[in-house]
């Protein structure tokens, strides 16, 4: 497994028609393996997220089985005259490998917190409606209720701290809470290198994307050691293809 940071240069046109379209930038990842990633079966998928900074800087994370090459973006969206590769790669393997039961990490994860419901004007039998959870406080427990099964707890706050999010005693908030909409462009405008007349287009009879996306940052302590490698390497909910599932770790300070 790899883990890979690209920056994006905001101030270019290809940048920002990328960042605006999820689908577009799903293309563009896809772009950085000779093979198409799979979307399905058992093994590690692909999973990409952005991080937002301070002074307009924008971080692309994918973690892949395969380490990607980003030339394509570097020379679209990147900085291609600064004489460097443009992105890094880091073996993730290796960091996963050194992970134990029981520690503790700091954490980031942007999901696509969801749950189903039936209306109260649906007829008896009518099939559940998947619906994003709009709230923190709902965003929150969405989070809290799939943590066991994806083998880590959050941890509680302790006493007397006060929490940045009401009605949660847990080490954990949630922003960037983005409803995301968008109708699919053609092939030929999808992905980074994307060129020709229908760049940009919409697919015929295609329906719009919809779908919400929050970050968590909080801090968790692994409980099933394997159940939590397979977590961050298969991802966490829905909408993996457009930037939701990938979480990252970092030394609790």
């Amino acid at each position: 497994m790899y883990l890979t940071r690209f920056r994006f240069n905001t101030a270019r046109p290809e940048a920002r028609r990328l960042l605006g379209s999820p689908h577009r930038l799903h293309g563009a990842v896809n772009m950085a393996f000779p093979e198409p990633p799979p979307r399905e079966g058992t093994g590690p998928r692909v999973l990409w997220r952005l991080d937002s900074a301070p002074a307009n800087r924008v971080d692309l994370f994918i973690s892949s089985p395969s380490p990607p090459d980003l030339t394509h973006l570097v020379e679209q969206a990147g900085w291609p005259s600064l004489g460097e590769q443009g992105w890094s790669t880091f073996a993730y393997g290796e960091f996963l490998d050194a992970l134990r039961q029981g520690d503790i990490w700091a954490f980031r994860l942007t999901a696509n917190p969801v749950h189903h419901i039936r209306r109260d004007v649906d007829a008896p039998g009518t099939p559940t409606r998947r619906t994003a959870h709009v709230t923190p406080r709902h965003q929150i427990g969405w989070l809290l209720k799939h943590q066991e099964r994806a083998g880590f707890t959050v941890l509680e706050r302790p006493a007397g701290v006060e929490s940045a999010t009401a009605g949660t005693d847990y080490e954990v908030v949630v922003h960037d809470r983005t409803p995301v909409r968008f109708g699919k462009p053609t092939d030929a405008g999808t992905g980074a290198s994307g060129t020709g007349q229908g760049r940009g287009r919409r697919a015929p009879d295609s329906p719009d994307v919809r779908f919400t996306r929050a970050t968590f940052d909080g801090r968790l302590r692994i409980t099933d050691l394997t159940v939590f490698r397979r977590t961050l390497t298969h991802g966490l909910g829905k909408a993996k293809a457009y930037g939701c599932g990938l979480m990252t770790l970092t030394p609790v300070r």
